[in-house]
């Protein structure tokens, strides 16, 4: 075996590790607003429930590493002292990826996500439409474990509203958690489907993704196209230039497709994740 101290290692190795070590994590998908009533949206994997009477959920958005700055979550809960807790299913995992990226201050997440607001009950912020579990929730405390980048900030929440879609539940009315279908988080790009097991997703850090509220209406409008498929599409730096979509047409002969048939071909390739090849069949 290795063996260190983390005083040893410098703090992304260490983060590395711990997340890798300590998963699958379930993921809080929080939406919070800003001082001027902007929503902002993003998921957080340092995160559980921690009693039941009250009902208490803790959720941490660390320091950033790079850079030692805090995250638009911290500081809007900080303030408003209100946030919704959503929760991540595997059929709106690519769009909760995306809502990740690092989006400027007043950036709307749900639309860059291509999620919907829903307007919650006691709270400001708004609900993730698309989540089957929502929980309306008051800060209680917010404890600062340290200074430096990779620092955690302990959100401690209070539920005073759940919302519960009765397509999860089962006969007895419990949720059932193969319809529940949850989604948690593990280390580097690997996320942990509850009934299947590992798969991956692409990172949205280095570069910030177009977002579903950039593409064109023609794929948003989909009648084929999943959350899920339009997230891995938002997740681009910029579209395919027009001599690549031709080129594509022309080999594939994509003019002789219907739009069903552009929409089916483009998802079939979305699943084997060629996003390239997606885009330029929805956009022959």
């Amino acid at each position: 075996m290795i063996s260190f101290e983390p005083k040893e290692l410098e703090t992304p190795k260490l983060h590395g590790y711990l997340l890798s070590a300590v998963a699958p994590r379930p993921i809080a998908f929080a939406s919070t607003i800003d001082e001027n009533g902007n929503p902002n949206l993003s998921p957080f994997s340092f995160f559980n429930v921690f009693s039941a009477n009250p009902p208490i959920l803790i959720f941490s958005p660390a320091r950033r590493v790079r850079g030692n700055t805090t995250k638009h979550t911290l500081e809007n809960a900080e303030v408003t002292k209100e946030v919704v807790i959503n929760v991540v299913n595997y059929n709106l995992v690519h769009q909760a990826s995306l809502s990740s990226t690092e989006y400027a201050q007043g950036v709307n997440e749900f639309e860059k996500a291509g999620l919907t607001m829903l307007k919650s009950d006691l709270v400001k912020p708004f609900r993730v439409a698309e989540s089957p579990v929502q929980m309306e929730c008051k800060v209680k405390e917010i404890i600062k474990l340290g200074t430096e980048g990779g620092a955690g900030n302990l959100i401690i929440c209070e539920v005073v509203k759940m919302h519960i879609d009765e397509a999860i539940l089962n006969e007895a009315g419990s949720i059932d958690q193969n319809k529940l279908d949850l989604v948690a988080r593990a280390g580097g790009s690997y996320y942990s489907r509850a009934k299947s097991g590992f798969f991956e997703i692409p990172k949205p850090l280095s570069t910030r993704g177009i977002g579903v509220d950039a593409l064109p209406e023609v794929i948003k409008k989909s009648r084929i196209l999943t959350g899920n498929d339009l997230g891995m599409l938002g997740n681009v730096e910029a579209l395919p230039d027009m001599a690549s979509i031709e080129a594509f047409s022309k080999e594939h002969n994509v003019s002789e497709w219907s739009e069903e048939e552009k929409h089916k071909k483009a998802q079939a390739f979305l699943s084997e994740g060629d996003v390239t090849a997606a885009f330029c069949v929805l956009l022959a």
